[in-house]
């Protein structure tokens, strides 16, 4: 059983990868996509999106991480492939699953998939630009508007040169609402002979097992089943095993684990985007942990990073209103 972590675009960026890496459990990474849209993009791009690209192409785990293009132009895709491979991704992964309109409008993502040739021909072109070891893989929906073109693409991927293929159980139009048709993974994974692991709408063990069992697969992508529960992976590896005995992250081992993505995100994000990112982390945390809840209503309404950081145990909050104490008599100095 091989587990990914899902590329989603907006939330698990570098700095929740290396976070949920450190947990344990997770096999491989995939980056949020690089746009590609008609030029050639300089590798400090590729770099910005995928840092890892710069360690080695894993994070400071040192679990590997693919890096995932998204465009519709075979020839542009080809070129852009083939200089993110000189930076030696752990693999090149291409986009046919984005349901997001303004992506699909411009061609990308689950858009593709009523045109399993086109998706072939990109599949085609990108393996041909890069080296023979490097895999190319591909992550696709089951259709636009239902199944019935989802082993033709999955065939026209595998076919080509896409060495893996990631299902998402559920189609463009579906977007994220629940449930996920994991059953119909089924008829994709007999009609391909590479590896297909199923994603979508995992979010605890007993959904990893329904999955294995509905799709056939033995190898899972998960989403925001891990960013809610950090342990899912450790936690599904154990049940894999037969394991009885509880395997839960416990709150005291979240606690350094959102400090330490506080303090990634500081050396990256403007402040007056900080408290957003982890409140939003905060707010899938509270599926699992109800310390999360406590902690996201304490902090739901303030916008100003010191006062997070005090409030969450960051930094010393004492320490925090003496500083406050010294700024406003600075202030009422210079006013003087």
């Amino acid at each position: 059983m091989t587990l990914l972590l899902a590329p989603m675009e907006g939330l698990l960026d570098f700095s929740l990868r290396d976070v949920l890496t450190r947990v344990g459990g997770v096999d491989c990474c995939v980056s949020e996509f690089i746009r590609v849209s008609g030029t050639l993009l300089p590798e400090r791009v590729f770099t910005r999106i995928v840092p890892e690209l710069l360690a080695g192409g894993k994070t400071p785990a040192g679990v590997p991480v693919r890096a995932q293009l998204l465009g519709s132009d075979p020839v542009c895709l080809a070129d852009n492939a083939a200089r993110l491979a000189g930076l030696r991704p752990a693999g090149i992964d291409l986009n046919f699953g984005c349901p997001a309109k303004i992506v699909n409008r411009h061609g990308g993502g689950a858009g593709l998939l009523d045109d399993p040739e086109l998706i072939g021909r990109i599949v085609a072109a990108v393996r041909r630009a890069v080296p023979q070891p490097m895999p190319v893989t591909a992550k696709m929906r089951l259709g636009v508007r239902d199944g019935s073109r989802a082993v033709d693409c999955a065939l026209a991927l595998a076919g080509n040169g896409a060495s893996e293929i990631v299902v998402h159980a559920r189609t463009k139009l579906d977007g994220y609402r629940p449930p996920a048709y994991w059953e119909q993974i089924a008829a994709v994974r007999e009609a391909v002979t590479v590896p297909v692991i199923a994603n979508g709408e995992i979010w605890t063990v007993a959904d990893a097992l329904r999955c294995r069992a509905e799709s056939g697969c033995s190898s899972l992508m998960l989403g925001r089943g891990i960013v809610a529960n950090p342990g899912l992976a450790l936690e599904i590896i154990a049940a894999s095993m037969g394991s009885r005995q509880s395997q839960t992250l416990p709150w005291t081992a979240m606690q350094p684990l959102l400090r330490a993505y506080w303090q990634i995100i500081a050396g990256h994000v403007a402040d007056r985007h900080r408290p957003g990112r982890i409140k939003q982390w905060l707010h899938l945390l509270r599926r699992h942990y109800p310390q999360a809840e406590q902690a996201y209503v304490e902090v739901r309404t303030i916008n100003d990073p010191a006062r997070i950081a005090a409030a969450l145990g960051f930094v010393d909050a004492n320490a925090h209103r003496r500083q406050e104490a010294a700024d406003s008599i600075d202030r009422l100095c210079t006013v003087a």
